[in-house]
């Protein structure tokens, strides 16, 4: 069975292998500071899901320096998508948010910016900055919506309805960015048919690309002490494997698949343990999509 992973599609939109380089922009999230809650959605990180990006208190250059240094053996004379992946990184003023992705955008080795944010934080001021950032160089927006069913999205403390992420998409889509969806697979409460159904439901939205993302049980999340007391329970290896290849069925050629799983920081993860074994985890997706 085959999909348009995103490995294929960077080579086909860029002419080569490309690779995304994590920045942490020092942004914060409207779940943190107070706007809409203190804690964070339940499952993220004290990282803010950017667990893998550099220190904030780096430029956004040294970042991208750091991180093609990491991969200098993996690729050369190569390009890089600078990818603002820690917290909400469209919730700043937008005179801060030029001078972060600009910074980024001039760098002679960044080929596009990646940004990862919440629907509810596209505001008129920053859909025109993207709006003129990419024309310059492609923009990729990702957007945190994890599930379309309400009451999981109340439980995880997601804060938006279904109706912001619609209009998101509508109006990214207006200015012509390619929009990446996330959903996270194994949230509580939720059957093997109400995460296709979100599936299905972001296929169906104009989105470019998709983001399948495994839930995990990461140290110091709400989501840990529901793990303890026994209210949260993994996905098992193959229950996981099985439903990456249902989802795979259902989603067309036209969409990227950006991720069919994801992996924890180590020193974090509680559960599912499993999943530190990436390498495994891949192959025996790929070997069940044969």
């Amino acid at each position: 069975m085959r999909y348009y992973s995103l490995n294929n599609y960077l080579r086909d939109t860029f002419g080569e292998k490309v690779y995304k380089i994590s920045i942490n922009a020092g942004f914060t999230c409207p779940n943190r500071d107070g706007t809409l809650g203190t804690r964070g959605c339940i499952f993220c990180s004290k990282g803010g899901s950017g667990d893998f990006a550099e220190s904030p208190d780096m430029t956004v250059t040294e970042q991208i320096e750091a991180g093609k240094k990491r991969v200098e053996n993996k690729i050369k004379n190569g390009k890089y998508i600078a990818y603002f992946q820690a917290f909400t990184n469209t919730y700043a003023p937008v005179e801060v948010l030029r001078e972060k992705y600009l910074e980024a955008v001039e760098h002679p080795d960044i080929v596009a910016i990646s940004i990862a944010t919440r629907p509810d934080c596209l505001g008129e001021e920053v859909l025109e900055l993207l709006d003129e950032i990419n024309k310059t160089k492609p923009v990729f927006i990702e957007l945190g919506l994890q599930t379309i069913h309400e009451k999981t999205a109340e439980y995880i403390r997601r804060g938006y309805p279904l109706e912001v992420y619609d209009k998101a998409v509508k109006d990214l889509k207006k200015i012509g960015v390619n929009v990446v969806v996330h959903l996270i697979l194994g949230l509580p409460n939720e059957t093997r048919e109400d995460m296709l159904e979100s599936v299905k439901y972001v296929c169906e939205s104009g989105a470019d690309g998709i983001k399948l993302q495994l839930l995990h049980i990461l140290r110091g999340t709400d989501l840990e002490k529901e793990y303890h007391e026994g209210k949260v329970k993994p996905l098992e290896f193959d229950e996981y494997v099985d439903l990456i290849k249902a989802c795979v069925e259902i989603i067309p050629d036209s969409i990227v698949i950006h991720r069919l799983t994801g992996d924890g920081a180590k020193k974090d993860l509680i559960a599912p343990l499993w999943s530190a074994d990436k390498k495994r985890v891949i192959n025996a997706i790929n070997n069940a999509l044969k």
